[in-house]
């Protein structure tokens, strides 16, 4: 079929021209002939002596970089918290209230709590003669604390007593007396100073209550916690507590003695899961019969309430539906309408005639004329 297309398409199919071999330029990698591999000790002279080498550098790691920065920012910090405790001083405020033993510090105050809603409810307490409320520098928003000056230093002992825990738009307030002009040393919270165990570690030791405490009583019992828990580790890690009068035991003793502490405790941990074991099959015991016995009242229950039923059935079918005597018929009275009665009256009641009398007669109008028709 092909020799019948025409030349433009046959030129399409005719084969290409070969391709014209070339000599390579140079020689093949195995006809070339290789001169082998020297050593280095031609070179030893170009070395440099060790002595003269320098250390060789060493690269932090990630953890070494993360604990190299928080030391920097802990320096950082304290460096400047260093420079603000030099220059504050509470005296040189002029917003301050004019008195500090008359003034009232209140914190944990709800942030949309407005200084007439202080002042009203303060006011209880005694004459009110400023409230200083705090805000932010940075953005004019309320900090979540003021102070309120007292006309009378008796009111504002009234309200440090009776208004603590008080709650404000959903909050309760914690209320104290002004320590930065009356207590000597004192610092504020942002300068490392305050009061209060909300911010002391971690959620063990960290007061979660609203209200101001004991001060006092709560350092000692934070001593005595942090005493118990350092004794407990000591115990853990098998140290001998300090100052122990106890006197010292062979290491054999000590081994015969571990050993079978660690028994009695194995038993002691056997004989626990057995008992909680055994207590575990009598409770499932107990349920099952008590299921048990609270399906059978449940069955005998129902059949009682159907073989009740039944016999209410069978009576109300033999008994007839209406009795004779449960037909009442009523009475109708006598007089329709009892109270409503005519007076007698004096009047004449026309009688109407009977048939076999004339009801017209024209004779009695018109005389006694006959007439002829």
């Amino acid at each position: 079929m092909t020799q019948f297309l025409p030349p433009n398409l046959l030129a399409l199919f005719a084969a290409r021209d070969p391709i014209p071999y070339l000599p390579p330029a140079a020689k093949l990698p195995h006809e070339k002939k290789q001169k082998g591999y020297d050593g280095v000790g031609a070179f030893l002279s170009v070395f440099e002596h060790p002595s003269e080498t320098p250390p060789p550098t060493r690269v932090e790691t990630r953890e070494e970089r993360m604990e190299r920065r928080r030391r920097e920012r802990a320096e950082q910090t304290a460096y400047k918290l260093e420079q603000e405790i030099a220059l504050w001083d509470p005296t040189t405020n002029p917003k301050a209230t004019m008195d500090p033993f008359k003034t009232l510090f209140v914190a944990r105050i709800n942030y949309d709590t407005s200084e007439s809603k202080l002042r009203r409810e303060f006011e209880g307490y005694g004459a009110i003669k400023k409230i200083c409320m705090i805000f932010s520098k940075d953005n004019a928003k309320p900090r979540g604390y003021a102070f309120i000056e007292y006309e009378h230093e008796r009111d504002m002992h009234s309200a440090y007593k009776h208004a603590d825990g008080k709650k404000i738009d959903g909050k309760r307030v914690l209320v104290d007396v002004e320590r930065a002009r009356t207590v000597k040393g004192w610092l504020p919270r942002r300068l490392g100073g305050g009061l209060g165990g909300t911010r002391r570690g971690g959620a063990d030791v960290n007061i979660k209550h609203s209200g101001r405490e004991d001060n006092e009583r709560e350092r000692e019992r934070y001593r005595l916690e942090q005493r118990d828990r350092d004794e407990r580790g000591r115990h853990d890690r098998g140290e001998r507590p300090a100052g122990g009068a106890g006197r010292r035991r062979t290491r054999s003793r000590s081994r015969r003695r571990s050993a079978s502490r660690s028994r009695r405790r194995e038993r002691e941990r056997e004989r626990s899961a057995r008992d909680r074991d055994d207590d575990a099959e009598r409770k499932q015991r107990r349920r099952s019969r008590s299921r048990s016995r609270r399906r059978r009242s449940r069955d005998k229950e129902r059949r009682d309430d159907k073989k009740q039923k039944r016999r209410d059935r069978d009576r109300d079918r033999k008994e007839t539906k209406v009795k004779p005597e449960d037909i009442k018929i009523k009475q109708e009275p006598n007089d329709d309408y009892p109270e409503f009665n005519l007076p007698v009256m004096d009047v004449q009641i026309k009688q109407e005639p009977h048939d076999h009398e004339n009801k017209y007669n024209p004779e009695d109008t018109n005389g006694d004329e006959d007439y002829n028709y």
